[in-house]
Order: C-alpha cells, then structure tokens, then sequence
C-alpha cells in the first residue's frame, strides 16, 4: 500500500488538474463588448467624445477611446461586469487612428469597487505590457484567473510622443457560486449519518474573505484523539491535524501546518486540502505546503459532525477555544459534498447555529497605501473645533521597522507632538520650547504586517497613546494644549515639518479625528486634505516573505520594499544563503593548506544536501575522507541463527543521500569488515548459501567479504589465494574449532556504505564471532581536475537545460591562448545567461530575466589568455548578481525592485560554444559545476568532434604539484611554482614561512600606496556593480606569552584591525571601522591558546559579515556594526607596535607588550609580510626592529609540547627534598645554558647558509622571474563562499 502512495497522490493531483483544466477550457470568452455605457467608469475624461464607454476592443465610438484629461495625477479606466465572473486575461488597443495608446499598466480588482486588490503574476509582476501602436490587440493572459466582478486599468506608462488611449475587452467566462456569510457567531455544522465518520481520503475545498486576522474555518474531532482543525491566525492559514489510534498517549502541544500571509484583505482566497494516509498537500491560493500527519493511525475519525465557520461547543473535551470566523464563504466542498447547497436547501444533514446568510455582507473599510519612504503623506484639516484637545484614531499595517505615523502642530506654540515607529515600537515625542522634549513608547513589533489600532488623546493636561486595546500611556503637561493647523498622516511636507524619522510606508484605515470619521473618498477627489504619493481604495500590501526566497532553511526578514536573510546556523552565505560555508571535499581542504583533522564538507555545494562533518586525513599520496558509524567497537555474536540472525543497523555520521554524494564524487572508497570466528560459517558448506549477510547503501543483500567484485561470493583470502583450507572459499567455512579471521577491505563504490549487518550462525555449541565495521574511507575528488580541451571554434558540449529559475552558480577553470571565446550558454525564448572571455583581460557575465539584458564584467590589468589556469565564478539570484575572476574584487549587481524573477530557459546547455556555433572558446575547461552538480567534461568530451577529454600540459593533471595556493606555471620544458604571494616558500610552496620573535622584534609591511587604491585600480566593473569591503587574514603562531599582539593594520583614516591574546590567553579580534562608535570586538576563542601549541587563524570579512575559524573548529559568523571599507591602508604589523595613535587601552596594552614566539605563514589579502621580510630585507616596504630569527613553530611547538609534558611527568616523580631540588635547579640551568647556545650557533649557521642559497639562485631565477605573473590567480580548487574566501587562494 506504502508503495502505491506517490503514484495515488500523482493521480488525484492530476484529476484535480485535468477537472480545473476542462472547467477553464473554454474560460476565454468577450465579457465586456455586450455591456452597456453604465458599466464604464473613469478618473477623469479629456471629453465627452472620450469617455470610458467608448474603450471597447476594435470599436470607434466617440473619438475611437478612452482618454483622461492632462492633469489627470492618478488616471484609470474600470469596468463592471455585473455579475461575478472568472476572468483569465486581458487585451487592449490604443485609442483608434491616433498617437495615444498605453506602453504599460497595473491591473485592480474587487467584488464591490470599493476594496480593490492589485493583480500580481506569479513571478511576482504587477505591469502589463501594453501597446506599441493605437491598432494592434495585445493579449495578456492571467497566470492564475481571478474571480471577480469589477476590473481597474491604471495606466503607468503611454506614447511619448502622444497621450494615453485605451480600449479593452476582458476574457473570461460565468461560473456557479455558492456563498455563506458568518458573522463571528456562527457556523454550520454538517452531521454524519452514524456516530462517527473514519476516513482514508479526504479532499476538502473552499474560498474565503474577511477583514479579520483571526478565525475558525473548518473543525473535527474523535474520542481517539483525532482531529482537524482549519484556522486564520494572524493572517495566516494554520493546519492542525491528527491522526490517533486507540492507544493512550501523553497529550503533546499541538503543531500546526502554516501557510499564506495578509489573508484578512477582504478579497477571496482558495483553499484546498487533499489528505491520503498521513501524506497531506495543503494550498492556499498559489502556495502549497506538502508534509505529514501527526499520530499513529492512517485514517481520520471524526464523531458526531464537522464544523464550518467556528467551534459551536468550546467544552467538548480536546478541544482549545479560539474565535469564530467573520467573513464569507464560498464554494465549500467536503469530499465532494457542497455543505453551503446543503445548508441553503435547508437539508437535515446541516445544521446552522447563530446568524448564517447566504449573501456576502460588504465591509466599508476603505484603506489608503503610503507608497513612499520619503515623499509620502495626507494633510487632513481637523474635524471639528479642538476647544478642550484633540483626538486621533486610526488603524495601521507595515512591515517597516521606522516610520512617521502622525505629526501636529500645537498651540500655545511652538509645540509639536509626533507618533513614529521606532526600532518597532510606537514611540510619541512631545517637543516644547527650545530643545525641551517629552517621549513615550508603547506597543512592539508593530511592524509585524498586521492591523493594529491606534489613539492619541489629549485630554486633563496629558497626552495619552493606546496601541490595539492595551492600557495607554501617557505625557503629563504643564497646560492644555490644542492642536493647531492640519494633521499629518504617514508623513510630512518640508516646509510644514522636519522630522528626521523616514516617511510610513503601508496601509492605513478608520481615520478618526477629534470622534469624527474622515471619508477618505473625498480626500482623492481633491475635495478634502492634500496628500502625495497615495493609493486610494487599496491596501497594496506584498509579503516578500512568501514565498520564502531565503534558501537551505535560512529565516526571511522584510520591509517594505525588500527582504533579507538571515543565514545564521544554515551553513550558507550569500543575499540569499545560496553559497556554502565548507568545503566540498577533503582534497579541497587540502589544496587550500589545510592539515589533517575533522571538518565540514558540503558535498554538492550550494545544493540541497546540507553539510556534514568527516574526519579528513591527509597523508603524503592520498587524501582520505573518514566517515564514522555508531559502531566503533568490535562486536561479540552468540546464539544466532539464519532464521533468527544477529542483526546491527549503522548509522553515519552523514544522510544517505548526503553518502551518495561523497562515494560518487571520489575516485575510491572501501570499508574494511573484520570478521573473527569460531566454528561460525559465513556460508553454507552443503549449497553455499550465506549463513551472514550484509545491506549495501540500498538496502540490498550483498554476501561476498571482500574486494570489488560483487558477484564473487567469496572472502579476501580466495581472491587472494591463501585460506587456511583450499577447499573452501573463506576461513571461517572450514568451522574448526581455533579462532579463524576473514577480514577483508570492500571496494566496490556503488554497494558503499554498509548499512545493515546480519550474522547467523552462532547457535551452537562453541560457537561465537566477532566483527568490526569499520569506517567509510573515500579518497580523490572527481570533479577538480575533470577537463575538456576544446580546439575548434565551432565545436562544443551539450548539456540538459540549467535549473536556474531564481538561483544559479556556475563556477570552473580555464586556460587558453585566444583573445575571446564564449565559455558556456543556456537561452530560452527572450531570457539566456552567458559567460564569456569577451577581450583578452575581460571576462562578462550577462543574463536576462525579463527585465532587459544585465551585464557584469571583470577586468584584469594583465591578459588572462596567458595559456595558465584562471577561475570564474557567478551566480545570480533573486536579489544580486556578482562575478568573480580569480582574486580580482568580486563584482556585484544589485537586481531591479519588483522585477522578474525566474529565468526561464528551454535550450540546451551549450560549454565552449554557441547554438550559432559561432564565437566558439579555444582551450581548456575544467571543474565546471552548476549549483553544486559537477559536469562530466571528460565523457561528453569521448563523443564530440572538436573536443577531447583531459587538458594537454604539466599543470592540468590531479597531482598537485603547487601546494599552499602557489601557481602551477606552464614552461616549455617543464613547470615552475610561483609562490611569491603565498605564505609559504620553496620550490613547491610547502615549505613553512616562520619567524621567532622576542619582546622587542616587530615586522612592519607598508603598503606602497593606499591599499583601498591598488585593490581597486585594475577592476572597475560596469557603474551599476559595485564591490564589497572584504579581508582576508590567516596565520600560525606558538607562544606562552599573554597578553601579546599578534597583528594589526592600520589606515590613514585612523581605522585599524588587531588580533590579540588577553590576559587569560583568549583571543580578541577588534575592528574599528568608524572612528566616531565603538570598536567592534569579538572573542572566538574563549580558551588559553598561550598554550605553547601551534594555533591556526582564519579570519575572512565580506561586508558587515565576519567569519573565523581557529585550528580545526567549524568557521564562526559574527556581524560588524558597519559594512565600511578600510579606507588608504597603511601598513600591517606583526608583533610589538610603536607608532600607537587611537588604539583603545587593552590593544594598546597588547601592542606594547609585543610578542615572544613564532609566527608562520601569515597572509593578509594578497600580501605575505613575513615572506617579504626574509626575502626582501633591503625592501622600502618591509621595516623590521628587534631582532627576528627564521624558524619552524610546527617543530618548535611540537618540542615545547614535549617539554612541558616531561617538565609535568618529572614534578610528579621529584620528591619533597630539599637538596634534591637545588641539585635538579643546577642540572636544569646547565642543560638550559647548553641548549640555548646551541640553538644560537644552529641559528647563525642557518642563516649563513640561507644567505650563500639566496645569492646562488638569484642569478638562475632571473629568467623565471620574469614570466612570473604578479597578480592574483588561483590554480587550486577555488573557495567558493565567503567563509572558503577566509582561505582564498593568492597566486601571484
């Protein structure tokens, strides 16, 4: 029955689909050419020839259309259909033989052309495009038809060189309606035949409106503990439902299902709800959640009857009290059945509690929309003579956290008194005289996009503030006050006031001044107030929230223009939490210098599967990743039979999808079974049958132990010739009674892991096994080195269309040697993305959702078809764009407010070429991964003229012969590594980089001109990008000092980083960013690391975001007070600082304390100070005090490890003598005297040598030197996120 389900849901979902498709089939119908003059209204008309009856499709009645008059501010054409009709599209003409006709509109509805609604599709769109001409018909066919009778055209753009002119004709068709009104105490009850209803199946549909948040649609319970219950909570649509059996069980808070937002608009929702078993898919207009009953049963019992508009009996037991619905119903079917037919007939099935009618009432609450943050507001007079105060009543919705509400000038003056929202909160300011100023606050959270009622009330010398009902609060004054001139809504004119608080953006309603309504009507006719930048007769409300862009559980936040989110514990970075924070595999870890030890991987990158932790172990060939199970011990088996087998279930410290991913993205992966026995068969000597047995990743039986031939039913020592008895295939099978061992490594990918183990043959006498699982072990990555050389310009790859609608990253290698080339391209009917080498030193990203061609580009001051590897990656969501190429500053593109969102693409996509085969790229591409899914290169390669799999040269294989982020660099005859801007040295750039310091010694590298300059010289980007501030510092140290500092940078604007150790051995990171605030300071690393340990640092900054990781730890987030650049960098400093100009006390503290100890690789952006100061000692740039001494702190750290654990196990040892321990001083300060000589002259030798090395290779690195590329580039695996960024890559 279980597998049965995903096919039954598939079917019901499609009869629902086809039953909506035939009922729509013929919905396109004419509904306006029959309707008469009456059923046109307009703004405002140029003349009587141009009035709105005359704007039917293809007529020239009149002057051949509608158009407003000129001054007409706020134009717009509405049509009354009469009667509810189900509306599909739209079409328009300009007006007939003339130059006016409208480019582009918004489209309004409403049952009763009072309360309108803007139409949006389902991309969020709210303009139609319109005409180009005054003849030709455009057709707009609505994403999702509308039940509705009144329709508003509001004309947004038109011919410049003419006027707006507009006819129209809507597409639709009539349908049947059911309605019932609820008053909010009522309901209909809908009776069972027996005593109780239990059901598989359930499909329940309906259509909903009301002005209330709160509410309880639909509701059913049982004795057993079922129950369904469907209510409007704060806007929303929540689900509560059970499935129960008869066993008792603790009561548990119930959970709900929620779905939809602003529900309480006064326009209709649909709902449906189709339940099979426990699987459930709940709809709310075009948003569907799908998920899983509670409980324990697989069928919903009901007793007695289900209720339709609230809960009638409050008492019954398991039931919670909540309110009644107040609103109108339509269509209500419960699996078939029209409840409101039923109870409109009267049928005895139905039963109707409290006031049920079955027409819709019409709620007059007409609300007005303050479009502006900083033009918006509505002048109102008061309403009558304020002798004795003034009052103000209004309700309010916004998602904005700050906003004027409401401004009055008083008298006696000058006095004023404001009702802003403050950091969420209402908050009334009181200014007298002077600077004399009187505030209070109330309420919170009042940007929450719910309807909240307000009152200002000044009464008996106070002025009080009551937020939805709660007790006020109140400002005493001194005298009566009066309000004087016109109240401001929602904001203010200049000259009238000047208020430093944004204007309101969002809806208000129910204006009261002084107890007397305003008509709001009035106020758009011009007849009453002044206003700008309103919408009247609409609250035009959007939840940016819903659906959730945010990705990988990320939190949504909004205002109302834009949202944000919140990527806190998801693992994910980036405007949308699109980009993972880890690594995709052991082996990046490794090319990006990392060692050996437990760390995140994120195997599919910015895909679904979530990060996991393994344990990576980097040896000198291989680097393996380790994956842990829930059995580590070895495991004792008795008394087991196959009937009745011993059976162990592991449980991975990853998913099993997130397994998958890992054994089918590396090269091999084994996992070794010890199997110990004592008479304990693994097979059956008569027919050999598997008396033991394990599961593959699968779930599949699987009976061979051994090596990666699964269809050999045989151990590791038949494959490999040597059991302890020929004739059988495993020792074990020889059933002796000495203890026997087949252990055997199991190597075949696509049986990996072991999930299950079941042992059988225990039972008798003597009898025993023991066995071990061991780890998953993969190693190799597939995809860094999977490459594709591409030698004729009309050749390419093709792959299946990219998945791209509203999130997208494509990142890969190449090299080539020609000018320009297009590297990939995915096109639809108008929308594509390309990516291309567009010049020599250009790359550029373009796309096209719909809102015109965008373009990013990247410049590099030197050419990038230098025949060497260079990394590109963009990405583009709902909210940005960016491009990175190599090091260069990530450039950034900002998407338009309220634009298209999905790319909608149909092709093929195309690598290393074009549809038109023309602008083919000529080289290399490799690693090429689309949203976290690497490309086969290599395979489609196999099969395409043109191209060949792999990628010619030394520095293409999987070997890496850089390390440390030194650049692979072609020769003729060979490779050379470039480390200059790596942290490390040596031929192969993994030789370690330390320096010792003393008290004293300090490294100063000067920037050679202003940091914030030269970062940006050689990038600029097209004017609409822009680039983040961003650092990136890492390094290693060993000391025992505290406090000590470690780092600092400093700017020419008195702006500065430091990384210090406090009194306690923390660590401290302070960024000052803004000289006039605070630093920001942070600790991530709460324990001593004065530990005499080597320690590594990562720090890495995007914008306000900062993330660390010390050692092996996962990265930390933490968020800036400010997203400022450093402006003019000066110089960077390791150890003790002189020159301290606006360091706060404990940094100056650490700065003139220095720091005793070692520092290695230490890297700051593309500067290696330490580097510099060994190598460039005569440099300008490089300023050493004190004296500075090469060394190894892996070596030393590692020694003084040893001393302090012999210093510890020898107090342990000495006794409590006197004399002992004066012979044990004199024997200490000896041996101490030996050593540090010794490490003098090995020091003076070393550098003597290193100095006679220097002066021999300088002569021979000439010529290379001059092929070196001082620049930034990347050869190894790029870090794709902002934390991986902590770690980036500098090749130079």
């Amino acid at each position: 029955m279980v597998a049965l389900l995903p096919a039954f849901i598939l079917l019901s979902l499609g009869v629902f689909s086809a039953a909506s498709a035939a009922s729509h089939h013929n919905c396109n119908g004419p509904l306006v050419a029959a309707l008469p003059h009456s059923s046109f209204q307009s703004s405002s008309q140029s003349s009587a020839a141009h009035a709105a009856f005359n704007a039917k499709l293809n007529r020239r009645d009149g002057a051949g259309g509608w158009s407003p008059m000129v001054t007409d501010q706020d134009p717009w054409l509405q049509v009354d259909l009469r009667e509810q009709m189900e509306v599909t599209g739209v079409a328009t003409q300009g007006r007939y033989d003339s130059w006016d006709w409208v480019s582009s509109y918004l489209l309004l509805y409403s049952d009763t052309g009072r309360v309108w609604k803007q139409y949006r599709q389902e991309d969020g769109m709210e303009r139609f495009v319109g005409n180009v001409n005054s003849d030709a018909v455009v057709q707009n066919k609505l994403s999702h038809p509308v039940r509705t009778r009144f329709l508003r055209l509001v004309p947004l753009d038109w011919n410049p060189s003419g006027w707006m002119g507009l006819r129209v004709e809507v597409l639709g068709c009539s349908y049947k309606s059911y309605v019932a009104d609820f008053d909010g105490r009522s309901s209909l009850l809908y009776r069972f035949n027996q005593k109780s209803m239990s059901t598989v199946k359930d499909v329940i549909s309906l259509r909903f409106k009301s002005h209330q948040a709160e509410g309880v649609l639909l509701h059913g319970e049982g004795q057993r503990g079922d129950y369904i219950t469907l209510e409007l909570h704060r806007g929303r649509l929540d689900l509560y439902l059970n499935l129960d059996d008869s066993r008792p069980r603790f009561s548990s808070r119930r959970v709900a299902v929620t779905v939809g937002s602003l529900l309480d608009d006064q326009h209709w929702h649909s709902v449906h709800i189709e339940r099979f078993n426990k699987q459930v898919n709940l709809s709310v207009d075009a948003h569907t959640q799908h998920f899983h009953t509670g409980g324990e049963g697989h069928s919903l019992e009901v007793d007695y009857e289900l209720s339709f508009g609230g809960i009638p009996l409050p008492g019954k037991p398991g039931t919670f009290l909540r309110k009644n619905f107040h609103g109108c119903m339509e269509n209500l079917y419960y699996n078939g059945i029209n409840i409101i037919d039923l109870a409109k007939r009267r049928k005895p099935q139905i039963h109707s509690v409290g006031n049920v009618t079955f027409s819709c009432s019409q709620p007059q609450l007409v609300a007005c929309t303050f479009l502006s943050s900083s033009s918006s507001f509505l002048s109102l007079p008061p309403a009558a003579p304020t002798a004795g105060g003034f009052s103000v009543r209004f309700q309010f919705r916004t998602w904005n956290p700050e906003g004027l509400l409401l401004s009055v000038q008083l008298s006696p003056g000058p006095q004023k008194v404001d009702l802003q929202i403050r950091s969420s909160w209402l908050h009334v300011s009181l200014h007298g005289a002077g600077r004399q100023r009187s505030e209070l606050s109330a309420g919170r959270r009042v940007n929450d996009g719910l309807w909240h009622s307000v009152s200002l009330d000044s009464r008996n010398l106070q002025i009080s503030l009551t937020v939805d009902g709660e007790p006020s609060s109140s400002i005493e004054l001194w005298e009566e006050v009066e309000s004087r001139g016109s109240f401001f809504f929602g904001g203010c004119r200049p000259l009238d006031c000047q208020v430093q608080t944004p204007a309101f953006q969002g809806c208000m309603q129910l204006i009261f001044i002084n107890n007397q309504p305003l008509n709001l009507s009035h106020v758009q006719q011009g007849m009453l107030g002044n206003y700008n930048e309103l919408q009247f007769d609409t609250c035009n409300m959007k939840d940016r929230c819903l659906p959730n862009l945010c990705e990988h559980g990320a939190r949504c936040s909004q205002t109302w223009s834009s949202f944000s989110c919140d990527c806190s514990g998801s693992g994910y970075s980036g405007a949308t939490c699109h980009n993972s924070i880890y690594e995709p595999s052991c082996e990046a870890y490794k090319l990006s210098g990392s060692s050996s030890g437990f760390y995140f991987i994120d195997p599919d990158g910015s895909g679904p599967l979530g990060p996991t932790q393994v344990y990576c172990n980097m040896t000198e060939k291989k680097v393996w990743t380790v994956i842990s199970h829930n059995s580590s011990a070895p495991v004792k088996v008795q008394s087991s039979s196959p009937q009745k087998p011993h059976i162990m279930k592991f449980n991975y410290n990853a998913s099993a999808e997130q397994l998958r991913a890992i054994v089918s993205g590396s090269e091999q992966c084994q996992q070794e079974v010890v199997y110990n026995c004592r008479k304990s068969r693994l097979f059956n000597t008569r027919d050999g049958s598997p008396l033991s047995w394990w599961l593959d990743r699968d779930g599949e039986r699987r009976s061979y132990w051994g090596g990666y031939l699964p269809g050999v039913q045989q151990c590791s020592c038949s494959l490999e010739e040597n059991c302890m008895d020929m004739n059988y295939f495993c020792n074990c099978d020889a059933d002796t009674d000495a203890w026997a061992n087949d252990t055997g490594v199991l190597s075949y990918k696509d049986h990996l892991p072991v999930s299950q183990i079941l042992i059988g043959d225990t039972n008798r006498t003597g009898s025993q096994a023991v066995y071990l699982v061991g780890p998953l072990r993969c190693y190799g990555d597939k995809s860094i080195w999977n490459a594709a050389s591409f030698y004729q310009e009309s050749s390419y790859l093709y792959f299946p269309t990219l998945q791209a609608e509203l999130a997208s990253d494509i990142s890969f290698y190449f090299k080539t040697s020609t000018p320009s080339g297009v590297f990939l391209e995915n096109q639809g009917l108008k929308d594509f993305v390309r990516v291309e080498l567009s010049s020599p030193s250009v790359v550029t990203f373009s796309f096209d959702v719909g809102n015109g061609p965008a373009v990013l580009s990247v410049k590099s001051h030197l050419p990038l078809n230098d025949r060497q590897w260079h990394y590109v990656r963009a990405e583009r969501n709902v909210k940005e764009a960016s491009l990175q190429v190599d090091q260069l500053p990530l450039r950034f593109l900002e998407a338009p407010a309220d634009g298209h969102l999905r790319l909608q693409l149909s092709s093929q996509l195309f690598v290393g070429g074009t549809a038109s085969q023309q602008r083919g790229f000529l080289g290399c591409i490799r690693s090429l991964a689309v949203n976290g899914v690497t490309f086969d290169l290599e395979e489609r390669a196999k099969m395409t003229p043109g191209v060949s799999a792999g990628c010619p040269g030394y520095c293409s294989g999987s070997s890496s012969l850089c390390h440390n982020r030194g650049r692979c660099i072609e020769k003729s005859n060979g490779y050379v590594c470039d480390c200059s801007q790596s942290a490390y040295g040596g031929t192969t750039c993994n030789q370690e980089v330390s320096v010792s310091f003393d008290r004293e010694s300090s490294v100063t590298y000067t920037f050679q001109e202003p940091f914030s300059v030269m970062q940006n010289k050689s990038s600029q980007a097209s004017s609409a990008s822009d680039s983040r501030a961003r650092e990136d510092v890492a390094f290693s140290f060993v000391t025992s000092q505290r406090p000590a500092m470690l780092l600092t940078v400093s700017t020419f604007s008195q702006q500065y980083i430091a990384v210090i150790l406090t009194k306690n051995g923390s660590l401290q990171i302070w960024y000052h960013l803004q000289t006039d605030t605070s630093p920001d300071v942070f600790s991530p690393a709460l324990r001593n690391l004065a530990d005499g340990r080597l320690h590594r640092v990562r720090i890495h900054r995007v914008g306000k975001n900062l993330y660390v990781q010390i050692d092996q730890d996962i990265h930390r987030k933490y968020t800036l007070s400010s997203d400022a650049e450093l402006i003019l960098i000066r110089s960077l400093t390791l150890g003790k600082v002189i020159r301290m100009e606006n360091f706060d006390d404990d940094v100056t503290k650490a700065a003139s304390k220095g720091f005793v100890g070692c520092l290695s690789s230490v890297q700051f952006n593309h500067v290696a100070p330490l580097k510099a100061a060994l190598t460039n000692r005569g440099s300008s740039l490089v300023t050493i005090r004190g004296p500075l001494v090469q060394s190894n702190c892996g070596a030393l750290a590692e020694s003084t490890s040893h001393t302090m654990q012999d210093q510890a196990a020898k107090e342990d040892k000495v006794p409590s003598g006197g004399s002992t321990q004066k012979d044990l001083a004199v024997i200490a300060g000896v041996v101490t005297a030996v050593v540090f000589i010794a490490v003098c002259a090995l020091a003076v030798v070393s550098r003597l040598l290193y100095q006679q090395r220097r002066a021999q290779r300088s002569s021979s690195m000439k010529e290379e030197h001059r092929h070196s590329v001082y620049t930034d580039y990347r050869t190894e695996l790029h870090l794709h996120n902002t934390v991986r960024d902590s770690v980036k890559e500098y090749y130079i």
